[in-house]
């Protein structure tokens, strides 16, 4: 079992604390990173909206490079790797996974059928997830992970656009 954040004696009074929690959506149990990524596809939904394709791809860049840096400072302070509670790695994954949704009509099947293979994915971690998750260290290896289960999650939502298309 991963270690949690709960000795970190600092964690509430951080902001990198808030940030890779992502405003205490990892902090819900069980199962932090579902309701971590439920949280990002809300909030990425409502960026769908919003944004362009071209502001959302910057989005998550930005949020990746974000989520490093804070992970990274997370775990100096806390001394703990890849703590449960942050969940902005899932955040990231599940935006990618949405990006079809800006060529395809977007419907709630879509969005569900997104979040099912994300979490496929982030869970079942096939290879290179997996591996990946084993050999990248710091806060870009919280993250690379789930950036590749996004990238496996939008290529089975483009498939299954197409096919049903």
């Amino acid at each position: 079992m991963k270690q949690t954040l709960d000795t970190w004696q600092d964690r509430h009074s951080s902001p990198y604390f808030w940030l890779v929690t992502f405003f205490g959506s990892g902090l819900i149990k069980p199962a932090p990173g579902t309701w971590g990524s439920l949280a990002g596809l809300i909030v990425g939904i409502g960026l769908l909206e919003v944004l362009g394709v071209t502001e959302f791809a910057l989005a998550i860049v930005g949020v990746t490079i974000l989520g490093t840096f804070t992970i990274n400072k997370v775990e100096k302070a806390s001394g703990i790797h890849d703590a449960p509670e942050i969940v902005i790695d899932e955040v990231v994954g599940i935006w990618i996974a949405t990006l079809p949704f800006y060529y395809s009509p977007a419907t709630w099947w879509g969005f569900a059928a997104a979040f099912a293979l994300f979490r496929f994915f982030d869970i079942i971690k096939p290879w290179p997830i997996g591996w990946l998750d084993k050999r990248v260290s710091g806060g870009f290896g919280v993250m690379i992970d789930d950036i590749v289960a996004g990238i496996f999650a939008l290529v089975g939502i483009h498939i299954l656009t197409t096919v049903l298309a």
